[in-house]
């Protein structure tokens, strides 16, 4: 046989050649030429030139993880290991280049560097992280020298070294995320499923309260954010007793979303149940007007179809107790105190109903707020799911991290005329009075900001500029503004270019994100 030196020079494929072991022969290439440069580097003199080629390697190192991701689905398809456990992560680290982020975290574990573990988990993450970067340079090697080869099947040799190497990432990182969050469990997850159902249920009330309107949904108003939780909790504590809310369960039976206010939301609960249905309307009606208090009203919000309310409501009359005494026994309330007596006691402890209703709003917010905080990423993909179901339109929904409802429509074109920093031949095209906004980069295409050109960490977010699509940084990206061109009313996140560059003045708000 040949040397590999001989061979390489040989049968060096081309740059052109569209074949995957081509291109994974150049995607190689680079991750070894930028290696040796980092080596050869003297930190401590050019610091910057190592952040720029550690930058370099980030990239190359993605690249070459898709095309290798491409060459299992062509080699092994049937033989993948399953990765079904990602449903467990958070929303926020679902990202398309958690790969590359994997492969990062594994060599900082090997030079023993615990940047976002604990230095336990990292000592015992070591072996799995050795185990993966020893299984990635046997695939490297095996598929360099098939590259070297003339066309043909793939080896046995590479298909041992691709299964072995799709376990071990699938291990390394399922038990690198579960040391870094918290990973759900099966259970965990249908409820909650249970929690975006009661969701839904809610907003169809509300749709047919006049509470809310298509339009609204449709248009994704960024106050529904804060209306759908609140009147879902209304919902799941009256209306729909027996759902996700069902608090007849133990703490740890109801969704981890919910439990911490376990003992809270018994005493709504409570006291929901003897509002009368004028009573729980001017409470559900102070909700909207709270929380859309900028948005102009619905023309039937302020006369709801009462026989519709009453219908859907448990609790009958404030003349008579919420719930038939067959009813409080079948749920466990109140078996050792006489109704009416209960209800004549939780009412006695206000002094009007305006006070007992303004007690319910601000412990009904308080959880909801408390949600929006303590659990952004469970909220963020609730309604997101939520959105996708209920809305009459085929926009893509995205919650922003500021927690305000975007669309994103799905492109053919950018409206931004010839521009070196942003793109080349942009063309407009218009669909129904307006302008189809530019396609979005690709998560996994950028391991850095497209402006300063800073690596992106599990902290340090990518954020899609909503004018010209590329990602960026928040501190590159920290404008605000309306693109009424692109449907986008309210204002949405901009990078700096776009903002100072191609946005007209009247566009332009000078809040930041």
């Amino acid at each position: 046989m040949l040397p590999a030196a001989v061979r390489r020079w040989l049968h060096k494929p081309k740059r052109s050649d569209p074949r995957l072991l081509s291109q994974f022969f150049y995607a190689d290439e680079r991750v070894t030429q930028v290696v040796t440069e980092i080596n050869c580097l003297d930190v401590e003199t050019d610091p910057q030139q190592y952040l720029t080629l550690l930058s370099q390697l980030h990239l190359s190192q993605a690249e070459l993880l898709a095309i290798i991701e491409q060459i299992m689905e062509e080699c092994i398809p049937k033989e993948r290991h399953g990765r079904d456990y990602v449903i467990k992560f958070p929303e926020d680290l679902l990202v398309d280049n958690l790969r590359n982020h994997m492969l990062f975290a594994a060599e900082c574990l090997m030079a023993r560097t615990y940047i976002d573990v604990e230095e336990a988990d990292g000592v015992r993450l070591r072996p799995l992280a050795k185990d993966l970067l020893c299984s990635l340079e046997v695939v490297r090697m095996v598929l360099r020298e098939q590259s070297l080869n003339q066309p043909g099947p793939y080896s046995e040799t590479i298909r041992r070294a691709l299964i072995r190497f799709d376990v071990l990432f699938a291990e390394f990182e399922l038990s690198y995320v579960s040391s870094l969050v918290s990973v759900k469990s099966p259970e965990e997850i249908y409820r909650q499923q249970e929690i975006v159902v009661l969701f839904c249920e809610t907003v169809a009330r509300a749709l047919k309260l006049g509470y809310l309107t298509q339009e609204m949904i449709d248009g994704y108003e960024p106050q529904l954010m804060f209306t759908i939780p609140r009147l879902a909790i209304i919902s799941g504590l009256l209306i729909y007793p027996d759902g996700p809310l069902n608090l007849e369960r133990k703490p740890e039976e109801i969704s981890r979303v919910f439990s911490p206010f376990y003992v809270l939301l018994r005493k709504i609960r409570d006291l929901l149940c003897v509002l009368s249905k004028e009573e729980l309307y001017k409470l559900e009606k102070r909700v909207l007007n709270e929380c859309t208090a900028d948005s102009q009203p619905c023309s039937n919000r302020d006369s709801p179809d009462r026989q519709g309310f009453a219908s859907q409501c448990a609790c009958p009359s404030v003349s008579r107790p919420v719930m038939q005494e067959s009813n409080s026994a079948q749920r466990g309330m109140f078996t050792h105190v006489p109704l009416n007596s209960r209800w004549l006691q939780l009412r006695g402890r206000y002094r009007s109903t305006e006070d007992m209703i303004h007690t319910l709003f601000v412990c009904i917010s308080g959880v909801a707020d408390q949600l929006q905080t303590n659990f952004a990423s469970d909220l963020r993909s609730i309604l997101k799911s939520v959105f996708k179901i209920v809305t009459s339109q085929v926009e893509e929904l995205v919650v922003t991290d500021t927690g305000q409802l975007d669309l994103c429509v799905a492109p053919t074109a950018p409206f931004l005329t010839d521009c070196a920093l942003c793109s080349s031949s942009r063309e407009g095209m218009r669909r129904e009075g307006t302008l189809v906004p530019p396609d979005w980069v690709p998560d996994s295409t950028s391991s850095h900001c497209m402006a300063c050109h800073v690596p992106f960490t599990f902290l340090r977010r990518r954020h899609h500029c909503r004018s010209c699509g590329k990602i960026f940084c928040a501190r590159c990206s920290s404008h605000l503004a309306a693109l009424p061109h692109f449907r986008h009313l309210k204002p949405v996140r901009i990078c700096t270019h776009c903002y100072t560059t191609h946005l007209p003045s009247t566009n332009k708000n000078a809040s930041c994100v």
